[in-house]
């Protein structure tokens, strides 16, 4: 991790972190890619693949990603589908329900092809946290 310290001429630094964020990922395939970014270029998609992410690793049952987006079981299995084709969701059986999952392997790999080479190679998304610096620790 670097630090950069960058002066915001009122007395006060900002102290940013710049964190290598995507390189451990496996790299992604420009056709790849191009299947994720269509199957999450639908709004339900989306409404969907944001829910198995806020999820977590547990993930949901097929009923209570209906409740909780509001789509139409029958038009839900089919956005299932084509997130599954993706390899963005993943559907497992537990008893008589089946639970999906977010595949966040693909999300962090197309994150990374999105953002693989930007800012000239530079890390440009830094975790910023703004710090005021005593004059001892500024100079």
């Amino acid at each position: 991790m670097t630090t950069l310290i960058v002066d915001n001429r009122q007395g006060c630094a900002r102290r940013l972190h710049l964190l290598p964020c995507f390189d451990y990922y496996r790299k992604m395939e420009t056709n790849d890619a191009v299947l994720a970014l269509s199957a999450l270029a639908q709004t339900s998609r989306l409404a969907v693949f944001r829910a198995l992410v806020q999820a977590g690793p547990a993930g949901l049952a097929a009923g209570r990603i209906a409740e909780a987006t509001g789509i139409p079981p029958s038009s839900l299995s089919f956005h299932l589908k084509e997130l599954t084709h993706a390899n963005l969701a993943h559907a497992r059986q537990d008893g008589r329900f089946v639970i999906y999952t977010a595949q966040f392997d693909t999300m962090n790999a197309l994150l990374g092809f999105l953002t693989d080479n930007c800012c000239g190679g530079n890390p440009c998304s830094p975790a910023c946290a703004p710090v005021c610096l005593t004059e001892k620790e500024s100079s």
